[in-house]
């Protein structure tokens, strides 16, 4: 795994808090909530993404 992606993850999840904790102090609480939802979405892709590619390497080293 690359450094890179946790850092990717990290800016992720700092812009989501931050956008979060601005709608909610505006009272919208509901955007706040699919913000946070679309920052999760973004994040499991990017994993996902990973997974794949290590199941990949798993299946070529075990000649599957």
């Amino acid at each position: 795994m690359d450094v890179e992606l946790i850092f990717k993850i990290a800016a992720v999840g700092i812009i989501v808090a931050v956008l979060s904790q601005l709608l909610i102090r505006s009272g919208r609480e509901e955007q706040a909530m699919l913000t946070t939802l679309a920052g999760l979405i973004v994040v499991l892709t990017m994993i996902i993404t990973q997974i794949s590619s290590l199941f990949e390497t798993i299946k070529r080293l075990f000649n599957f």
